[in-house]
């Protein structure tokens, strides 16, 4: 291949085996994953999707039931095997570890499944097309291979609309300008080989050119000296694969539970054993066959007083309500790659968002045009209007994909494009315009001379100059401005635009009549120009994002623009969303980027919390921004669609990235915004916030009958009655009902209220005051009425609810099946009626009020029906009998005063605050 006298012949293809053998195919190395077995591990060990460094740092209730679960097992088959001098026992002993195994991977194994599921989500999302076609010259011919295919060595061409399949150096550029902001943060920078016209501030020399980059004007051809890793892209991939291991608010908040449960259980536990072998020492004489049954009795009791005392259902809970909110926000462009993050959303204190994209459209438009000889500055069939049609439709370097009949878009220079969109929107076909007229000659744009000129014969036969570029250049240039406008009038109208962060064109045009020509040897020498006017071009603020932004003010909650723009841009930018406020605003709170790196770590921390605006910022800048802000307590959330941001997506506590993002940015991200909108950005916190109340609700329900059963097993175990609830009874409770009623709480819809609130301050314990009253009382009184309900039971012989009309109290005596399974129906009814008030818990409503979340009664009849189920036919596995129907009926029109009392104190209390 021969250009500009200058030959290349590529590698032959035993160069390019050789090359791809030395350094590796053109493929950037996915993240590295564990195994599926080391996975499902690490839930075991911590289901809340944290990396687990060893057995203490697991989550202390799953450690709970796997002791109790071990402890279970060795008593059971003690029991089994007749050890100790225990009495013998068939296999049905063998339940109750098998309950707390089952429970166990249970918990751990919604958590994996759902996020194996969205991972694979995740996988179709982000595949990258490494078989997009690259031109290449080989053995001295132009053909296309695989991007993947392409080598060290290798020669590519590249032209407008390409991405850069690696990083090359440049042999030739013609206008070439890329877009790096994928990489750079930088949306147009040009590149040369001319040394003299290098940029000495460019990130990357400016006759490099680096892979996913993308050219937005020009053509080149390229020699590859890195492929894959190797590339800057790669390496700001294997960066941000680092894991920083944050902590999110609720994972904090769940090992403060689960750490004062732990210290209680076995503390309780402890205090049983020691109470009992105190009691067995004092009461009777010494016999050691009868001391280690006892022992062993005892131990079943402290492991059973574990099992009531640990909510086991509440990480499986927590799962499910975490995967339930990942589904629900998939239809609201929230695709949750990692299951806390959904909940760690809405303890969000700061959000670092760049601009284009997610605050902009990321499309450039006209905003207004100036032509000021027009009448009305309409276009019409005049020879002024097709001058300005003709000169923007062939004095251009950009074009227009129309093969999405919806929508045009653009290729190439963006603010070109949109004078090309300007003019499709008047219905006028710029291509048609271009057919009709022939190039003579053109001078390229360049940032010295800041316009373009080009030379045709138009459609009306005539030879004509068309010239654009900076206003204030063209307007020098111009012999006469149509339409009588002066210097004074162009200098107001251009400052009034650039105070809004647009940028502007002048357009100018000069009918040719003599043969002298205009350019010569690349140089302008028109000496009429006329001056037709201004054109404005931005890229507009998407128009949900001003009520966004403004409603996470109301949440509380900080924003902060983080761009590669100028400071003028994103200030602009930045009062058009409701963040800037010149009355109250100063320097103290804009930035530059290189201003933002010379800070020390002790001055930024000072003024971290006062920064509203970092322009120029490049990559490392918002890692340390977030990184500086977590310093100060604050839980931040990133949002970013370039391979530059992925180590500040990583750092945060939530990384969202913009569907339209590189793969690079997507893998490092928690969360994928598919619709790259900041108000669904808003839409995850408000989500974040509700789950987290229903997580609190269900808390309050579990603890409820955790304290309750605690209480009776406590009480029982030093009066030396028996002990009523078994521990497979209490994994029914624990585990399949409190399941069914975590898919009730968590399936409660969020309520935009909560965006009212501020954020939720992360140290707080995860059980308010009045959730500690409520669990307190409620317990209580639950606990005390079921202790005298075993009293009853152990000294008359109930047969149905009816004998308590005739009781008499008699001598001591053993609880009946059909007591034991009186008092554990009684047991689970009593917290089926009061599900309903932790539903209404914190909402200031009625229990009964299911707008928007009928499935609760669904779900509460299918609860209501297994313990009938169990209580019919569970046998011994929950060690019950039948009961009557008699008896059914009093049961649940007796405990349903639970709610009936809490419903009237809700009334008088949403009456007295009113």
């Amino acid at each position: 291949m021969t250009t500009n006298n200058k030959t290349f012949t590529g590698l032959t293809d035993e160069e390019v085996i050789q090359s791809r053998e030395k350094h590796g195919a053109n493929i950037l190395s996915p993240a590295k994953r564990d195994s599926l077995w080391k996975r499902f591990f690490e839930k075991l060990t911590g289901p809340f999707g944290h990396h687990i460094k060893g057995w203490q740092d697991g989550d202390h209730l799953i450690f709970i039931l796997e002791i109790a679960a071990l402890l279970s097992l060795f008593i059971s088959v003690s029991e089994y095997l007749h050890w100790f001098g225990l009495e013998g026992k068939d296999a049905s002993v063998f339940f109750e570890p098998l309950g707390i195994f089952i429970a166990i991977f249970l918990a751990t194994g919604i958590a994996f499944v759902f996020e194996l599921k969205a991972d694979k989500e995740f996988s179709l999302l982000n595949q990258v097309n490494d078989e997009e076609q690259v031109q290449v010259l080989r053995n001295g011919n132009r053909l296309l291979v695989p991007k993947k295919d392409v080598v060290v060595g290798d020669i590519i061409i590249i032209e407008t609309g390409n991405e850069v399949p690696a990083d090359a150096e440049l042999l030739e550029a013609t206008t070439l300008k890329l877009d790096e902001s994928s990489l750079t943060g930088e949306p147009v920078c040009e590149k040369t080989i001319i040394e003299t016209e290098f940029d000495d501030e460019a990130t990357f020399p400016s006759n490099h050119i680096m892979r996913g980059t993308k050219v937005m004007e020009g053509h080149g051809v390229a020699r590859v000296f890195a492929v894959g890793d190797q590339t800057e892209n790669g390496k700001v991939m294997e960066a941000a694969q680092i894991d920083d291991s944050i902590k999110t608010p609720l994972n904090e908040q769940l090992d403060g539970l689960g750490s004062l449960i732990t210290k209680l259980s076995y503390t309780l536990a402890i205090l049983v054993i020691i109470g009992r072998i105190v009691v067995f020492l004092t009461a009777k004489d010494f016999v050691l066959i009868q001391f280690v049954s006892y022992l062993l009795e005892t131990f079943m009791i402290a492991v059973t007083l574990v099992v009531v005392s640990v909510p086991e259902g509440l990480p499986m809970a927590v799962s499910l309500a975490l995967a339930l909110s990942m589904r629900k926000m998939l239809k609201t462009n929230n695709l949750v790659r990692k299951m806390h993050a959904c909940e760690t959303m809405g303890a969000t204190t700061v959000i670092c968002t760049d601009k284009t994209g997610t605050l902009t459209q990321n499309q450039m438009q006209v905003y207004q045009t100036k032509f000021y000889a027009l009448a009305d500055n309409q276009l019409s069939n005049d020879t002024l209007s097709l001058r300005i049609k003709e000169g923007i439709a062939v004095n251009s370097t950009a074009q227009l994909d129309f093969s999405d009949p919806e929508k045009a878009t653009v290729i190439g220079n963006p603010t070109e494009g949109a004078l090309l969109l300007w003019l499709h929107s008047q219905a006028i076909d710029y291509r048609a315009l271009k057919a009709q007229t022939e190039v003579i000659e053109e001078i390229p744009f360049s940032t010295e001379r800041k316009y373009m000129a080009t030379l045709v014969r138009g459609a009306d036969g005539r030879k004509v100059l068309y010239i654009k570029g900076a206003p204030e250049i063209i307007f020098s240039l111009s012999k006469e401005a149509l339409g009588g406008v002066g210097q004074a009038e162009i200098d107001a109208q251009l400052a009034e635009y650039q105070n809004q962060a647009m940028r502007t064109l002048g357009f100018a045009y000069q009918e040719i009549d003599d043969e002298n020509g205009v350019i010569v040897d690349g140089v302008l020498h028109a000496d009429g120009l006329k001056f037709l006017g201004v054109v404005a071009i931005s890229d507009p603020v998407r128009a949900d994002v001003p009520a966004a932004v403004s409603e996470c003010f109301q949440a509380g909650i900080r924003v902060k623009i983080v761009t590669g723009d100028t400071s003028g841009t994103a200030k602009e930018i930045g009062r058009q969303i409701g963040l800037w406020n010149d009355a109250t605003d100063t320097d103290e709170n804009i930035i530059t980027g290189p201003e933002f790196a010379a800070l020390s770590d002790e001055e930024l921390s000072r003024r971290i919390l006062d920064l509203k605006i970092i322009s120029r910022a490049r990559p490392m800048d918002k890692k340390r921004l977030v990184e500086t802000l977590q310093a100060k307590g604050e839980v931040v959330a990133v949002t970013g669609d370039g391979t530059n941001d992925a180590p500040a997506l990583k750092a945060a506590q939530v990384g969202l990235s913009m569907g339209d993002g590189t793969s690079v940015a997507k893998e490092a991200s928690d969360i994928t915004i598919l619709d790259n909108s900041f108000s669904s950005i808003g839409l995850a916190v408000m989500w974040g916030r509700s789950l987290y109340h229903n997580i609190q609700r269900f808390i309050l329900f579990q603890m409820t009958v955790n304290v309750a059963a605690c209480l009776v097993v406590l009480v029982g175990a030093f009066m030396g009655t028996e002990s009523p609830l078994t521990v497979t009874q209490m994994l029914w409770v624990n585990l399949i009902m409190d399941t069914f009623a975590a898919i009730a709480l968590a399936g409660l819809p969020p309520t935009p209220n909560v965006m009212k609130e501020k954020p939720r301050n992360r140290n707080s314990f995860i059980i308010s005051r009045v959730m500690k009253f409520n669990i307190l009382a409620t317990g209580g009184l639950f606990s005390l009425f079921l202790l005298a309900l075993v009293y009853v039971f152990e000294h008359t012989d109930i047969t149905s609810l009816s004998d308590f009309a005739t009781i008499r109290l008699g001598n001591h005596d053993r609880l009946t099946p059909y007591e034991l399974s009186l008092f554990f129906t009684i047991f689970v009814m009593l917290q089926f009626w009061n599900m309903f008030n932790a539903r209404a818990f914190s909402t200031r409503r009625s229990a009964f009020h299911f707008k928007r979340c009928k499935s609760f009664l669904g779900i509460a009849a299918v609860i209501l029906g297994g313990q009938i189920l169990i209580v019919t036919v569970g046998g011994q596995l929950f060690n019950v009998t039948p009961l009557s129907i008699s008896d059914w009926l009093v049961i649940i029109i007796g405990t349903s005063s639970v709610l009936w009392v809490s419903e009237l104190w809700r009334f008088f209390k949403t009456r007295k605050t009113a």
